[in-house]
């Protein structure tokens, strides 16, 4: 059953603060932020949400009602996924109270608590390629020395927690993903020192599917461990995978440089290099003077959703891209984050989110949320955006 059908729906609204004009997409910050109270929202709102183009931070507001502990390094509220279908948002969601509607789209729902998952990091959301406003959450863990692997996953269809028992049909080694990418249909894991492990949840007899790191990059279990996603990230840019390294990548001078590679499609096991540029041609652009920044080796942040050839980068107080075509700075802007401190910031403090249409049409308009059912216990909350065909047609 489509949870939006259940009774006793909650009011929730999203508010959106306008920019200048709607970016298409937007550099969303993995740490929401706690206001002191609920009246500190926008009236009637029960999340807020500030977009914001790029390089700056789009922020995330959630109320003391949806994380009434204190936030500390180790319990936050988090975004675990963004991509157009919606947020999957990990919370301390106490019984809600309030006014009974009935929800148009889009919609907060929230999860049952998923006793099975081992570590939140590792679940991601995927909306069904076949429409109809079905989705998956899934966390996928694989165990040493056994040959089947494990697949949590709560069905939108069933509204339970279920797990599957899944064939090992990949390399045993231990595998720590350092993030989760939904596309083509299917879950990305990635761990980036090794590899990436794809499978369709939605499938009854999931089959997963491995595909390694360009040749050269894997690295031991361990080596590197709290710094890699500091100089590597897997994302999407314009439809495909791109494996962004800086991480030990030398040029014939020993200079540190910038690499980005491409799946060419979802079933190759293969990648395409397409750019590579080292740090001293950038810094030697007049671009990167201009912007005021120092000759420092810089942190990852994302690739641009759009164009691959443009990446992101950390320095300091700043949020810069890089066009690695001209290798000139593209975008500069002071940066700010809920959490962490600027000497511990890795790609996993950042989402690069593509708007769902109704967000990036429209701007200076808040957005209704709805959370069904108010009495549900859960700490995991899905946002779901409904296409503005759906809505309008």
């Amino acid at each position: 059953m489509d949870p939006s059908q259940g009774k006793g729906k909650r009011k929730a609204l999203l508010a959106s603060a306008p920019p200048s004009s709607p970016p298409s997409w937007v550099i969303l910050g993995s740490i929401a932020r706690v206001c002191a109270a609920d009246a500190d929202l926008p009236p009637g709102a029960d999340l807020s949400l500030a977009l914001a183009p790029s390089p700056r931070v789009s922020l995330l507001t959630v109320p003391p009602r949806l994380f009434p502990d204190a936030p500390t390094a180790r319990n936050f509220p988090a975004v675990l996924a963004a991509d157009p279908s919606g947020l999957l948002l990990h919370a301390n969601q106490v019984r809600a109270t309030g006014p009974l509607v009935t929800p148009p789209p889009p919609s907060t729902f929230a999860i049952p608590e998923p006793k099975l998952i081992s570590e939140r990091a590792f679940l991601s959301l995927l909306l069904h390629p076949g429409g109809g406003h079905r989705y998956v959450v899934a966390e996928l863990r694989l165990v040493v020395g056994r040959d089947h692997t494990y697949l949590y996953c709560f069905c939108s269809d069933v509204s339970e927690w279920v797990e599957k028992v899944v064939p090992r049909t990949i390399p045993h080694r231990l595998w720590v993903p350092d993030a989760v990418i939904a596309h083509h249909g299917r879950l990305w894991w990635a761990d980036l020192s090794f590899g990436l492990v794809t499978c369709d949840p939605f499938a009854d007899a999931p089959v997963l599917a491995f595909v390694p790191l360009p040749p050269g990059k894997a690295l031991g279990y361990g080596e590197a461990a709290r710094v890699l996603d500091r100089y590597r990230v897997v994302g999407l840019s314009a439809g495909k995978l791109r494996f962004v390294d800086m991480y030990r990548n030398r040029d014939p001078r020993g200079a540190l440089q910038v690499g980005v590679w491409t799946q060419p499609d979802p079933d190759a096991t293969e990648w395409t290099l397409e750019h590579q540029v080292s740090l001293p041609d950038i810094w030697a652009d007049r671009s990167y003077k201009a912007a005021g920044l120092p000759m420092k080796i810089p942190v990852l942040a994302l690739i641009h959703p759009k164009d691959p050839a443009v990446v992101y980068f950390f320095l300091k107080d700043h949020l810069f891209g890089v066009d690695l075509r001209s290798r000139s700075v593209v975008e500069c802007e002071v940066y700010e984050l809920v959490a962490p401190d600027r000497n511990l910031v890795a790609t996993r403090f950042v989402h690069a989110w593509e708007l769902p249409p109704s967000l990036s049409s429209s701007s200076g308009k808040t957005k209704p949320l709805y959370c069904t059912p108010p009495d549900l216990l859960s700490s995991l909350i899905c946002i779901q955006f409904t296409p503005l065909s759906d809505v309008c047609c």
